[in-house]
């Protein structure tokens, strides 16, 4: 039986940078649905990775790319990266028909520099591409827009999942192919991610053999470390029991590995105006792209998790993470964080590139929602809004509980409740 096409957000993302790129390329992890969401907007497609075809495709990549771009608009090259050359391919023609929508590009892998000759730039526009949010895999109402939140409109609604609910979210992901799917089976999607990525992926993605236990014990020290530091040194300390003879240089490569196949996607640090000289942290925190991958790598389950609340909740912010990242994309938004040196923070910021922002605190439940609202105060406090926007809203993103504006004016919004 045929599977569904669940409709994205990243749907009008790619159908509003179609109408102002000659291509657009669709980047992101395996498994997360860019193939799928490109053939629902693509006039004809090529699978650059099919068995039948893929040494005749080579071929002619080899000897004259162009006949690979023949096809009726946006032509979808599926896997673009196995044949590098297509990039100043499709770069040539769009320059040659002057005409929007031409070209949709997908690739699971970053290719090196080196790769292609020309950027792209005024010809091909990128585009992010993450598994599915909760408001995507229908977990979430969408009752509370958060396009909405930076036009001021307050929310209104009702935590919609339990809590054991929420631990299976997040061990389970956001990967298309297990929505839908009898719990254990779906469940096991994430771990035969983690498999290939450990076993194949992070190897063949430049060509550089890697040892499979090294790979996966750097993921379980990354999983026991999620949402924290991104530097090399924390990691390196974490798994001196596991495998001291990693060295600093090595741990980098790995890292970059992870970078390229679209595994790992740091939180960078948010570096606002302020009334005082604080000084600001710069280190980025370190995220997969989907908890489900850390649930994998650390060998637990959602009983695990509702076993070890602390584990639990550094799973559940980088759940939040992760879907205020797929929100905030179609705001034109990106997601940061927020710590100095008195030790003030806020999880995210998610800042607008027309100057708006909003603070926000994760606090699984509600008991620290009245300390993680103070902190968002304290923050707004500090900001020199002679210099910038004053925050559009500040909010505590919760696990459970109803969607309200407090008497401070801080919103209190379930993870649940949110949609873009």
């Amino acid at each position: 039986m045929s599977r569904v096409y669940l409709p994205r957000i990243s749907d009008d993302i790619l159908r509003n940078a179609l109408t102002a790129s000659g291509a657009v390329c669709i980047q992101g992890p395996k498994w997360c649905g860019k193939t799928w969401t490109a053939l629902q907007q693509a006039g004809s497609a090529l699978m650059m990775q099919d068995p039948d075809q893929a040494p005749n495709y080579m071929s002619i990549a080899e000897t004259k790319p162009s006949l690979l771009l023949a096809g009726e608009p946006p032509r979808l090259l599926d896997e673009w990266q196995v044949a590098p050359v297509l990039w100043d391919a499709v770069r040539y023609a769009v320059d040659q028909r002057g005409e929007m929508g031409q070209f949709i590009l997908t690739g699971s892998t970053r290719p090196l520099d080196s790769e292609f000759m020309h950027s792209g730039t005024g010809r091909i526009s990128r585009m992010r591409m993450r598994p599915m949010s909760l408001f995507e895999s229908g977990e979430s109402s969408g009752r509370v827009s958060f396009t909405q939140l930076f036009d001021g409109k307050e929310p209104e609604g009702v935590s919609t999942l339990e809590i054991e609910e929420l631990a299976f979210a997040v061990a389970r992901g956001g990967w298309p192919s297990s929505i839908g799917l009898a719990d254990q089976t779906a469940l096991q999607q994430a771990r035969n991610y983690l498999d290939a990525i450990v076993e194949t992926d992070v190897s063949e993605v430049d060509g550089h053999a890697r040892n499979p236990a090294r790979a996966r014990t750097l993921m379980r020290s990354i999983a026991r470390n999620i949402g924290g530091s991104a530097l090399v040194a924390t990691i390196r300390a974490d798994i001196a029991g596991d495998d001291d003879s990693l060295s600093p240089n090595t741990i980098r490569s790995y890292l970059t590995a992870l970078e390229r196949l679209f595994v790992l996607e740091d939180q960078p640090a948010w570096s606002p105006a302020l009334r005082s000289k604080t000084t600001i942290r710069s280190t980025a925190k370190r995220h997969f792209i989907d908890p489900s991958i850390a649930v994998a790598a650390l060998q637990t389950n959602p009983a695990g998790l509702l076993k070890d609340f602390k584990t639990f909740g550094f799973l559940f912010e980088s759940l939040c993470i992760r879907d205020l990242r797929i929100y905030a994309q179609k705001s034109g938004g990106e997601v940061f964080h927020y710590r100095d040196q008195t030790g003030l923070e806020a999880d995210a910021v998610v800042a607008l590139h027309d100057g708006r922002w909003g603070a926000i605190e994760i606090k699984m439940g509600q008991a620290k929602v009245d300390q993680a609202a103070a902190n968002l105060l304290r923050l707004k406090n500090r900001i020199d809004e002679n210099k910038m926007h004053a925050p559009s809203f500040l909010m505590v993103l919760t696990g459970n509980g109803y969607a309200i504006k407090r008497k401070d004016g801080v919103l209190v919004v379930p993870v649940t409740c949110l949609q873009a």
